[in-house]
């Protein structure tokens, strides 16, 4: 942990300094992490702190993400990108020991409040792990499973616009998702074959898929081409581009060559849980404003 400058009076405030191995010394800004950008915020987060039992993994993180566009969360193993990914649509509640505090908003409403259905949450805000999970069903049930569970397929958009049978709406779903996610071409007359037979940059793709088909405004991905071979990360890549297109992206990356490439803006935390910069990418990669930041980036330490 480095000190933190107070964004209301410039006052510095000593704390407790924490830095890993070969990172410099360095007291962050506030106007550091101040991005400023054209549109609406979709989420926006204010002093936000996670405690998993005693270990304060998260401390003071405040930012504001832009709606349809791709956001990459970037930093040192254990640095809080992924505890604060999973803020997002409140999967820490899952967590026994996790204890969160600030606020976090999506579209202007308050997820950290009294009944919030976390069900309805997790459908506007979707994510997709870093190892493929799909479900050990076929190709299509994989998709049409939570559309089905939740009781959306028939009442869904396709069904309210065309007025089709429950069979043709769940087709129509299937393929949709499967195109979105640049998979329907390599899948389509196998519909019907168990999931676990596609390879793993197919997987992911169809775990995409299965989470596009919920209809989701946000989708969240924890290094989701962590696990595979260049040419389905390419794919992986390409198509977050795609969907940035539709929905608003957040994606935690050890890669930061490919948060360079796929990436509008990128934040970067550092050790001891706190935001140390947060910009557009081009700016961050090309010009950031803390040594630190700089001395990640070029490979110092991390």
């Amino acid at each position: 942990m480095s000190e933190i400058e107070s964004p209301q009076k410039g006052a510095e405030t000593a704390q407790p300094r924490q830095t890993t191995t070969g990172e410099s010394d360095e007291q962050l800004r506030a106007e550091w992490t101040d991005y400023d950008f054209d549109g609406e915020a979709k989420l926006a987060v204010e002093d936000l702190d996670v405690h998993y039992g005693d270990e304060h993994a998260l401390k003071g993180v405040s930012m504001d993400i832009p709606e349809r566009s791709v956001t990459a969360l970037i930093g040192p193993s254990g640095c809080g990108k992924s505890t604060y990914l999973r803020c997002l649509n409140r999967m820490n509640d899952r967590i026994n020991s996790a204890r969160v505090d600030g606020s976090v908003q999506l579209d202007e409403n308050e997820l950290y409040q009294e009944g919030v259905d976390l069900v309805e949450l997790r459908k506007r805000v979707g994510m997709v792990f870093q190892s493929p999970n799909p479900f050990p069903k076929s190709i299509r049930e994989n998709i049409s499973y939570g559309p089905r569970k939740h009781g959306t397929i028939d009442t869904g958009l396709l069904a309210r616009l065309f007025g089709r049978s429950d069979e043709e709406s769940e087709e129509r779903l299937v393929e949709r998702s499967l195109r979105q996610a640049a998979l329907w071409d390599e899948v389509k007359d196998r519909l019907d074959d168990n999931a676990l037979g596609l390879s793993g940059g197919q997987q992911q793709r169809l775990c995409i898929a299965r989470a596009l088909a919920t209809d989701p405004e946000v989708l969240l991905m924890d290094e989701p081409a962590s696990a595979l071979d260049p040419i389905a990360t390419s794919k992986i890549e390409e198509l977050i581009h795609e969907l940035s297109r539709e929905y608003t992206v957040v994606i935690v990356t050890h890669n930061m060559q490919q948060a360079e490439r796929i990436s509008d803006q990128t934040a970067v935390f550092l050790t001891g849980g706190r935001l140390a910069e947060y910009g557009r990418t081009e700016q961050i990669f090309a010009d950031p404003q803390s040594q630190r930041v700089d001395d990640y980036i070029s490979g110092k330490f991390g």
